[in-house]
């Protein structure tokens, strides 16, 4: 399906060099201030400056900047008494404030049923970072696919707990009244659906079908739709009992298992999906195991390699760009050899294997079709074999009707292409090798390219080894090569300080890239101050504390 585009975007409307330091400068001057009249006159111009650009009170500009300054994570009651010097009793009167600061996505609940600890979200931060006033669009005038993005926005927040069911459902309601022109919003209004809880959980459903090819739905997963156990604990009996109203209405069903029905499953009826979701590209929850990547969202993304590894990615690119492909595919076919291609990256996490696998696909114009390998196995017995047999079904298809042949990547494959169990008697170890044996068989059917990444080369079965027709080991970057990576990573750094780093800290690409992205943070936090190699220093050291890595590898950006 089609991926709108990002509705988190933010204004560019209003630029000001002096956003950050107007914040910093209420945050200071809020200290110890009981947010008194002294204060506020002291503060005004900074002040007004936040409440115009934020379209919000000079008290929830204060609060904003207060809750900068001690998070940008974890801010709680506490935190704000402490600081403003307010009693309790004061202090719990800013909660309609922060009420409104989190229906204007300026600041997010972690957990919305307690609303005692609150985070500034990462997009308010990412416009900071470039001294805009983030500014949430108007969810008005959607098409049919901005408008699944924007449920989804909402029903994250409910599922990480930063909405309740009330406020979530409260929400929906406003973007359909919003959208009428959406066929799927008309389609929901014309069941005439009682109560908002079924409202919900009909319009979650669906949600789970379009935006994750979900439409096999375990009761637990949906307790979160409910703002108490007990609601739930009914909802989920009239679920089991098939008494539910969407039941009785055939818009929910049982899901079927060797042609009985399992009780502790549910999803939309074919009568929902051709009434709800007629708009949409709907396939069968076993087809749909993987997602499918654009090539064009890949973004561009610097790489480094060894001259070797250099060598080997250049003639990979080579082969998959679309007439050489398209040659030699033809000329296999008739030496009668396979057509298809199975590559292996291989090598610890960190080192750039599926970075390369992105980029290959962006440069080749290849989408790329990414298999969920923990979900295929998360299954109960007997679907995982199932499942894996749809994702190579499903791969066929989008061969078949594709201008250019996907690219099937296995992104952390380590589960799938181990090692197989020799006298396997549990129910388990037999599941898996029957994936295996799966796996290998269509890779010698093969017609298309298949991309594996493995962090575990000595665990590696060697019936897989010899079905992939090339193979890359991503080494370690030299320090040379790390000193590359730093300057590229962090812009402004010198050549001597970058060698430093490199020389002193023997890090993968992930890992420079982490250290860069803290330092990131703290720059647009609280600024460099002077001391960037020092600060650069220390993460390293931490860096170093939790990633040991003893295998030689390849580094990216």
């Amino acid at each position: 399906m089609r991926k709108a585009k990002k509705s988190e975007s933010t204004s560019s409307s209003f630029k000001l060099p002096t956003l950050l330091q107007a914040i910093d400068r209420v945050a200071e001057l809020s200290n110890d201030s009981k947010l008194s009249d002294e204060f506020f006159l002291k503060a005004s111009p900074e002040i007004g400056l936040l409440a115009d650009a934020y379209g919000i009170t000079e008290r929830q500009a204060v609060i904003f900047s207060v809750c900068l300054l001690l998070g940008p994570y974890r801010v709680d009651f506490g935190d704000l008494a402490r600081h403003l010097d307010l009693s309790t009793i004061g202090v719990l009167s800013l909660a309609n404030d922060i009420d409104t600061l989190v229906r204007r996505r300026l600041l997010r609940y972690r957990d919305a049923k307690d609303k005692d600890k609150f985070d500034i979200p990462q997009p308010v931060l990412n416009a900071l970072r470039h001294n805009e006033a983030y500014k949430p669009i108007a969810l008005v005038g959607l098409d049919k696919y901005q408008l699944f993005e924007a449920i989804n926005d909402i029903l994250s927040d409910l599922e990480n707990d930063a909405l309740t069911p009330e406020s979530a459902e409260a929400e929906l309601k406003t973007l359909m009244n919003n959208n009428r022109h959406v066929a799927f919003v008309r389609h929901i209004e014309e069941l005439n659906i009682e109560g908002n809880d079924n409202r919900l959980l009909l319009v979650w459903m669906c949600n789970r079908l379009v935006n994750h090819d979900d439409d096999d739905i375990r009761l637990h997963e949906l307790e979160k739709l409910y703002e108490s156990r007990g609601k739930y604990n009914a909802q989920k009996s009239q679920l089991r009992q098939g008494e539910h109203r969407l039941m009785k209405s055939n818009l929910l069903e049982h899901k079927q298992v060797d042609g009985l029905a399992d009780t502790s499953r549910i999803g939309l009826t074919d009568h929902a999906k051709r009434t709800l979701l007629n708009e949409y590209e709907i396939r069968d929850t076993e087809t749909c195991v993987s997602g499918l990547i654009k090539h064009i969202d890949v973004q561009p993304k610097s790489l480094f390699y060894s001259d070797t590894m250099e060598r080997q990615v250049t003639e990979l690119e080579s082969l998959l760009m679309p007439g050489k492909y398209d040659q030699v595919v033809n000329r296999m076919k008739k030496r009668g050899f396979r057509q298809g291609f199975a590559c292996l990256f291989y090598g610890v996490a960190g080192t750039g294997k599926t970075e390369t696998a992105y980029q290959l696909a962006r440069h080749t114009g290849r989408d790329i079709m990414l298999v969920d390998v923990p979900q295929i196995k998360s299954k109960w017995v007997g679907d995982s074999e199932k499942n894996i047999k749809a994702v190579f079904d499903r791969y066929r298809e989008a061969v078949k009707r594709s201008k250019l042949a996907p690219i099937l990547l296995f992104n952390e494959a380590d589960a799938v292409i181990s090692t197989r169990k020799s006298g396997a008697e549990n129910a388990v170890d037999k599941m898996e090798n029957a994936i295996q044996n799966i796996i290998l068989q269509e890779m010698e059917n093969l017609e298309g390219i298949m991309i594996a990444t493995t962090n575990l080369e000595q665990n590696f079965d060697t019936a897989f080894e010899r079905r992939f027709l090339y193979k890359l080991r991503f080494e370690r970057p030299t320090p040379e090569t790390r000193a590359r990576i730093w300057r590229t990573m962090i812009k402004g750094l010198n050549k001597r300080d970058s060698l430093q780093l490199a020389q002193q800290f023997d890090l993968s690409g992930g890992q420079i890239e982490n250290v860069a992205r803290k330092w990131t943070i703290n720059d647009i936090l609280f600024g460099s101050g002077g001391k960037r190699l020092d600060t650069l220093i220390d993460y390293c050291k931490a860096e170093q504390l939790t990633h040991t890595a003893t295998s030689p590898h390849i580094g990216f950006v």
